[in-house]
């Protein structure tokens, strides 16, 4: 690679991220527009600075579209999900059903907005746990803003080791790690550790959202049970199986809540009566006429089968390498830019595996949901043709903003943009930079919306430096990924998969307001940690 890394071609890679966070978060705009401006500074500052022409611009843009397509699938899939259950009042026998197990208000929101999404993430990922966990907490009275928020900060600690590690084993190999080597397993347990330190971040938040003070004093008990099963439980089975990692203390965990509400310290009603995340004029809906035949058991036959689809296709191994052996991509020519760097041809780029992809596991979930109320009378014909007409409206607005946002990430990647980012700030700091490490993993899922692309991204260069300024690359690695997961708890193409299913598209500036004050500082105390390790 020949690009220059000066401090001007430094400013001009960072130019659409700033643009871009400046318009969410000072002028409250919606990704969707903000998108589109980033977009524009990218293609131009590509062409002008970073010496790309059209060809290379056109093969990323279409990159960018397809890799789009995998994400679209998964916000539509997951919007007709919830439209069935809302068709069939699905979800008012939910929120009863829970209030009953969980008579403890505090306690419901955890279960429902960081153990349920810890347990899909550790199965599915790819957004899913945000775009089907919004709409549950709306069921059961969270605001749609706070809807949103919630499962966003739930799903990140599971973001590297979850979805059987696929994130994980991106990292070993961007990396060069042997599987099951002492480096492996070494830089394993840095990542899990400071995975760990974030999900107790993640349950004193939702405690702290919550209700502030009151609530956390009645929540750490239950915060710091789900931490050992979560975290520690995480750290101890990535010495063993990195795989399943995540997914053993996700179930185990969904479990235990549910053993913690017949604990004396939460069996009994209990609330806020002025939580800031709450709908207290949701009310009003429990005198809604609820489906007096539908059971809770019933109600969650769409996420039983969910589950128990995506257990079956992803753990059995004959199954999923049956199923896994249909995949399709398109071909791409090899492009390079006026400094030579060059985006190497792929014969079938970014495969999509469709019948082990979370969209089948939705798709066919909400059809058998739907079959299923439809057959006991709790969803009329009408409510089928709605249930697919508004999910198909839904889908639209937030298909521009994705399109727009994964677009703008590949054309930084394929001008080198991607690179001089990480290049300068590892050329300027030295081993200062271990500081900032974190943020690099940050920026890739910042960018990119997963923290798989952000390890095949970032893990070689990663790697590399901190091999060059002198540090043991194990933490440097975990810090990289762990930046990654935390990001991707404020990554807008994230954040569209909640607005969309809330039915709140436009608001994402606001909801990465609140949530960038946690993550950028606990992005920067695993920087500090790595830090003090190098010193």
């Amino acid at each position: 690679m020949n690009i220059p890394v000066t401090p001007f071609m430094w400013v001009m890679a960072c130019l659409p991220i700033i643009v871009l966070l400046i318009l969410m978060l000072k002028f409250n705009w919606g990704a969707k527009e903000a998108a589109g401006v980033g977009l524009v500074i990218t293609a131009v500052t590509g062409v002008v600075f970073y010496k790309a022409d059209l060809m290379l611009l056109a093969v990323e843009s279409v990159k960018g579209v397809w890799s789009s397509l995998t994400i679209l699938l998964i916000v539509w899939t997951a919007i007709l999900m919830y439209q069935v259950g809302d068709e069939a009042k699905a979800f008012l026998v939910i929120r009863n059903g829970m209030r009953k197990l969980l008579p403890n208000e505090l306690l419901l929101v955890i279960a429902m907005g960081w153990i349920l999404e810890s347990f899909l993430q550790g199965i599915t990922g790819f957004g899913v746990p945000v775009a089907v966990g919004a709409p549950l907490l709306i069921g059961i009275g969270v605001t749609p803003l706070w809807a949103v928020i919630i499962p966003l900060f739930g799903q990140a600690w599971g973001n590297t080791f979850g979805t059987l590690a696929a994130a994980w084993d991106s990292l070993a190999m961007s990396a060069g790690l042997t599987v099951g080597s002492e480096d492996y397993f070494r830089t394993a347990f840095w990542t899990a550790l400071f995975l760990l330190l974030w999900n107790i971040v993640t349950g004193v938040a939702i405690c702290w959202f919550y209700g502030k003070g009151k609530a956390l004093k009645k929540g750490l008990p239950a915060v710091l049970i789900m931490v050992a099963i979560q975290g520690v439980g995480e750290l101890c089975l990535s010495q063993v199986n990195t795989t399943l990692s995540c997914f053993l203390p996700s179930c185990i965990s969904l479990v235990v809540v549910l053993f913690l509400g017949r604990m004396k310290m939460y069996r009994d009603e209990w609330s806020v009566e002025d939580s800031p995340i709450m709908d207290r004029s949701s009310k009003k809906a429990e005198d809604e006429e609820e489906m007096s035949d539908m059971t809770l058991v019933q109600a969650f036959v769409p996420y039983f089968l969910l589950s128990a689809l995506t257990l079956v296709v992803l753990l059995v191994k004959p199954i999923n390498t049956f199923l896994g052996q249909f995949s399709f991509g398109p071909a791409f020519p090899e492009t390079s830019t006026g400094y030579g760097y060059v985006n190497a041809a792929s014969e079938c780029f970014s495969p999509i595996a469709i019948f082990t992809q979370a969209s089948m596991f939705l798709f066919i979930s909400s059809i058998v949901g739907l079959v299923y109320y439809k057959k006991n009378g709790w969803i009329t014909e009408e409510g089928v043709k709605r249930a697919f007409k508004k999910s198909f409206t839904m889908t639209k607005p937030s298909a521009i903003a994705v399109i727009g946002l994964i677009v703008m990430s590949k054309l930084m990647s394929g001008t080198g943009q991607t690179v001089v980012l990480a290049n300068g700030i590892a050329a300027v700091l030295g081993k200062v930079y271990v500081v900032v490490a974190p943020f690099v993993g940050f920026l890739g899922t910042f960018m990119t919306g997963s923290n798989m692309s952000s390890n095949i991204l970032f893990g070689d260069f990663q790697m590399t430096t901190s091999n060059l300024i002198g540090v043991d690359f194990a933490p440097v690695l975990g810090a990289q990924s762990t930046g990654g997961a935390i990001g991707s708890a404020v990554s807008p193409s994230k954040i569209i998969l909640g607005t969309t299913t809330a039915n709140i598209l436009g608001s994402e500036g606001k909801i990465m307001k609140k949530i960038i004050g946690i993550t950028v500082p606990s992005t920067i105390a695993v920087g500090l940690i790595v830090f003090l390790m190098a010193i």
